[in-house]
């Protein structure tokens, strides 16, 4: 894997009273805050080292820059397809604001020797720590240093052939469009993307579940006779999450059901069977003719971390609402789609731990 350090921009800590407030805007005000003195750049171009402590676990990897070809070739993995409508968002994102304002996230199998690394780098005096409340800190530490650096890039040149995206498949296909169109340039200033790498053992993957608005197009009981078709249904005397793959949690007129995919529907040699493409094909298609999954405004997403009652108040809101919550995704089969070249459905995972956006910024 090909990387190297970059002049980052950083937050001026002694004028954010609020982080919580301050960082949660920073996409769309980062260039009123940058004319504000809100934002300083480093004196060195640096790697930098992430330390995130949430919930009392310590998450740990780097902050760099990937060549921008790591991720077209493919070295740096996808496993969702994108959508034109969001990357035009981000292209215009970044030429509003000329700048980054958060790393792609990229997992990789751990190497002990980058493991070690980041931890010697741990135990020196660290640049910056933002502190969202009493379960959330943000660490950075700042390697200037040649030797280090160098030592760090040799790791991953030598330990890291290949990476997964875990957040960020938007920004990469947007920055690789701008690559493209200053391919011919004598500087491109899209030729690297800021990244942060961390080992698959420090990211943990949630759940990512569904709300469709569809009961004014098919009644609940017609609906439940459908289902059965597909699935073995049982009702619960309370609520909770899925126990196992291939079982999806439903909550209907405020009932909740355990829904558990017959056996027929499992039989596939040729794919890794995820609950999403089963919800998607045999529900959401077959039974309620949805045309396009990724663009179809019926659907609203909530991601693993919300609490069940957030999920339940979500659904309530909607009046001919069905909830799913789906178990989440392995992490071993979302490398094994991702090495095929093959695609999860959209908002299929929801990686933890996450960064914020304006910890780090990359100008272009």
């Amino acid at each position: 894997m090909l990387i190297r350090p970059f002049r980052a921009v950083l937050p001026n800590m002694k004028f954010v009273a609020s982080p919580k407030a301050f960082f949660s805007s920073v996409r769309e005000k980062y260039t009123d805050y940058k004319k504000g003195n809100f934002f300083k750049k480093a004196a060195k171009e640096a790697i930098y080292v992430l330390q995130i402590e949430r919930n009392g676990s310590f998450h740990e990897g780097i902050i760099t820059c990937a060549h921008i070809e790591e991720f077209v070739s493919q070295r740096i993995k996808k496993h969702e397809n994108t959508i034109s409508a969001k990357e035009q968002q981000q292209i215009d994102l970044i030429l509003k604001r000329g700048a980054g304002v958060k790393p792609v996230l990229v997992f990789h199998k751990e190497v002990k020797k980058i493991t070690t690394w980041i931890k010697t780098i741990v135990a020196q005096k660290k640049l910056l720590e933002v502190k969202f409340n009493a379960k959330e800190i943000h660490r950075i530490w700042s390697v200037t240093d040649a030797e280090e650096i160098e030592k760090i890039c040799k790791l991953f040149k030598k330990h890291v052939p290949e990476g997964y995206i875990a957040d960020g498949h938007h920004r990469c296909a947007s920055t690789a469009l701008m690559a493209e169109n200053y391919a011919d340039e004598e500087v491109n200033p899209y030729e690297y993307l800021m990244t942060s790498f961390f080992p698959s053992s420090d990211l943990q993957i949630y759940d990512f579940n569904r709300i469709i608005n569809v009961l004014q197009d098919v009644s609940p009981v017609k609906f439940m006779v459908q289902l059965s078709k597909y699935c073995d249904i049982s009702v619960l005397d309370e609520y909770r999450k899925p126990t196992e793959k291939f079982e999806i949690i439903m909550y209907l007129g405020k009932e909740w059901y355990s829904l558990k995919w017959k056996k027929k529907y499992l039989n596939s040699k040729k794919n890794i069977l995820l609950d999403a493409n089963l919800l998607n094909k045999y529900v959401l298609t077959e039974i309620f003719d949805f045309q396009d999954i990724r663009t179809d405004t019926r659907i609203k997403y909530l991601e693993g971390v919300k609490s069940i009652n957030d999920f339940k108040d979500q659904c309530n809101k909607i009046e001919n609402g069905i909830g799913f919550m789906l178990y989440p995704v392995d992490i071993k089969d979302l490398i094994a789609i991702a090495d095929r070249k093959k695609i999860m459905p959209p908002k299929s995972t929801w990686f933890e731990p996450r960064m914020k956006n304006g910890i780090i910024v990359q100008e272009f």
